[in-house]
């Protein structure tokens, strides 16, 4: 009778709760591993590399101002005649619409033209060249330029959506851990629990109280649930190490999360979101979703291209103007007689007939606006579409998730109540087991709802175009 005491001593203090994790384990939070993907992460770093080169970029159309220095020398001479000289540098300043030019200029010798002739000291001048026509409003500088500026805001979506997505895929094996984990513990529970029912009912067996054959059905659980701890072990092992490929350190030295880590355990019910926060997503992603940020802004770069193509219909004139003297220019020497008696005056002009070129150019940047308005139309919907379908899956997994909680109660007490039953001698080692697998897979289960509804409520976060690490996760 000692012996059977203290297998219901045992049994009493073994009913099969939630596994209880061990608190001296590390816990490694998902904004843990959040934290260090923003510092570390490969891809992190290359996403990144976008804004920068995007920032070259605008540098390089940038450059299309810079002030230029120019010089040109020609000369010639043969058997004994100095034929010509031909010397002309310059200091050329690019303007927002048309140039300024400051130069020098000597052309001397034998055979050179009176008109090309300049004084023994050469000639100083300074002048402008402006745009009448083509060019004047915009030309491919200023084009260039405002395409490169749009460009950053394209490269910055484009940085946010290759991060995002990175940070999704890392938060669902995050998930995919935590639930490997937790079916290892209660695995390990379960072990346990049939470890000690088998002996105990050895010990039963030998003091006559039981059947010898309850003793195989204990043996065989016990066996049947090692195999299933084994399975489980591998799981949660496999889940740690493949959520591991995002851990990194500096000088891309990669991480491996400690075998002894736990997930985080967190309130399910304060992480629930309602019709408004839904409402919330929706009105952000129509406003802040780097793919309709990417579009809007390539709608701007096909409506300047096409403002340039429009300009490119016009007749090209340019009028310039160079004001001469004989020494360096003296801002004194303006005005007066001296500036309309001491000028190079000129301008040039074409205009092509047919402007097929110009008219086929327009027609087809006016084509992809109507195409980037139409596909930034469909993202629009396809968005919010999306939206709503992954909170929909929330809302049935919210429901989800109170009901198996329920049923993990419910199936608690179902086992609580079999376990007296079975010290009055009214059950089984086989309903015992039945009872307890329907527990673990209860529980199991639950924690794959919990788990789900993580994975939906970050593609919910992700499908809105919000920033993952940016979200609490208490």
């Amino acid at each position: 009778m000692k012996r059977v005491g203290l297998f219901s001593v045992l049994l009493s203090l073994a009913l099969f709760t939630q596994a209880q994790v061990d608190t001296t384990q590390q816990v490694f939070r998902l904004d843990d591993l959040y934290q260090r993907m923003l510092l570390h992460h490969p891809i992190t770093k290359q996403s990144n590399l976008i804004t920068e080169i995007a920032q070259r970029e605008l540098l390089m159309m940038r450059g299309g101002f810079d002030p230029k220095l120019e010089a040109d020398y020609n000369t010639k001479e043969l058997d004994g005649t100095f034929y010509y000289s031909y010397w002309d540098a310059a200091l050329k300043i690019p303007a927002w619409i048309g140039e300024f030019k400051v130069g020098y200029e000597l052309n001397e010798g034998d055979l050179i033209s009176a008109e090309n002739k300049t004084p023994s000291g050469g000639t100083w001048y300074a002048g402008v060249s402006v745009p009448i026509g083509r060019n004047l409003l915009i030309d491919a500088r200023r084009n260039a330029l405002r395409q490169a500026q749009l460009l950053q805001e394209i490269a910055e979506a484009d940085r946010i959506k290759e991060i995002n997505k990175l940070f999704l895929e890392a938060t669902k094996a995050y998930w995919d851990w935590y639930i490997a984990y937790n079916e290892y513990e209660f695995r390990q529970e379960a072990y346990r629990l049939a470890e000690v029912r088998f002996q105990g009912t050895k010990d039963r067996v030998y003091g006559g109280d039981v059947a010898p054959i309850d003793s195989v059905e204990a043996k065989i659980n016990l066996q049947d649930r090692d195999i299933s701890l084994r399975q489980a072990r591998v799981d949660a092992n496999n889940a740690r190490l493949i959520l591991s490929n995002y851990l990194w350190a500096e000088d891309n030295v990669p991480l491996e999360i400690p075998a002894d880590a736990q997930p985080q355990d967190f309130d399910i019910y304060n992480r629930f979101l309602d019709e408004s926060a839904l409402q919330q997503l929706v009105a952000f992603a129509q406003e802040n979703h780097p793919e309709l940020i990417k579009l809007n802004f390539k709608l701007k770069q096909l409506a300047i291209e096409q403002r340039f193509a429009r300009d490119r219909l016009k007749p090209d004139i340019n009028v310039n103007y160079n004001f001469l003297t004989g020494n360096p220019i003296e801002t004194s020497e303006f005005g007066g007689d001296y500036a309309t008696n001491n000028y190079k005056f000129g301008f040039d002009f074409s205009f092509p007939l047919f402007l097929r070129k110009e008219r086929g150019k327009s027609q087809q940047v006016q084509l992809k606006l109507n195409q980037t308005s139409f596909e930034r139309t469909q993202t629009s919907r396809d968005i919010i579409t999306e939206i709503n379908t992954v909170y929909n899956e929330m809302r049935i997994l919210q429901e989800n998730v109170r009901q198996q909680e329920e049923m993990v109660e419910n199936y608690q007490t179902l086992t609580e109540g079999e376990y007296i039953k079975f010290q009055n001698g009214e059950s089984s080692v086989f309903l015992i087991n039945s009872r307890e697998v329907s527990l673990i897979e209860s529980q199991i289960k639950l924690v794959s709802f919990r788990a789900k509804y993580e994975k939906e409520k970050a593609t919910l976060i992700w499908a809105a175009g919000q920033r993952l690490w940016e979200q609490p996760q208490e």
